[in-house]
């Protein structure tokens, strides 16, 4: 059973990806470059990288999806912004894994809020945290435009029906099933209203 969920996984996503070819009698222009990926998962590195980001993006590239993690999608010597800026506005879909540490973090909030300016559709984890938490906090570092662009990005995600965790007493497998599964079926919705 389980590996016919696996297979039907995978061959919906490869639905999902393949591109609609359609006839002309016209030299058709050359393919639109491919985007740089299919999820963008922003995510606070020292609070989840190694745990459930690093898990969904294993998971998520097993099925045939194209996820972007920047650990595993950057190389030394690339731009941050010139790596994670284009993924973003690329993608089909954001996963903001959303943890303690969060809004502490400048470039976290700055892909949140690119994300919802792109007009992404953004599946918010709450990791280790409640949304009524969360808040960005100025440490003098940002303008007050971008201390208002990251609060608006935050209240969009915090009343976006997202997924919640417990690292210390959930089920990690059954959580990324879950997470998959909510990542799959976004992607099916945009795809369908493509």
């Amino acid at each position: 059973m389980q590996q016919r969920c696996a297979s039907s996984a995978v061959n919906l996503c490869r639905k999902i990806l393949q591109p609609h070819r359609v006839a002309s009698v016209w030299p058709s222009p050359p393919p639109p470059q491919p985007p740089l990926c299919d999820i963008f998962i922003n995510h606070r590195g020292v609070d989840t990288k190694r745990t459930i980001a690093g898990l969904l993006h294993g998971h998520l590239f097993r099925l045939g999806l194209r996820p972007f993690l920047d650990s595993m999608n950057m190389k030394a010597g690339d731009k941050l912004y010139g790596k994670i800026d284009p993924a973003i506005r690329s993608c089909k879909l954001g996963v903001a894994i959303i943890s303690p540490n969060y809004c502490d973090s400048y470039f976290c909030l700055h892909e949140l809020a690119l994300l919802m300016e792109c007009k992404k559709r953004v599946v918010p984890i709450f990791y280790d945290v409640k949304p009524s938490q969360l808040r960005v906090v100025d440490y003098g570092t940002s303008s007050a435009e971008e201390l208002e662009r990251f609060s608006w990005a935050l209240e969009e995600a915090k009343y976006t029906v997202g997924l919640t965790f417990d690292s210390l007493q959930g089920d990690w497998s059954g959580f990324l099933n879950c997470a998959t599964d909510a990542v799959i079926k976004n992607l099916v919705e945009l795809e369908d209203a493509n």
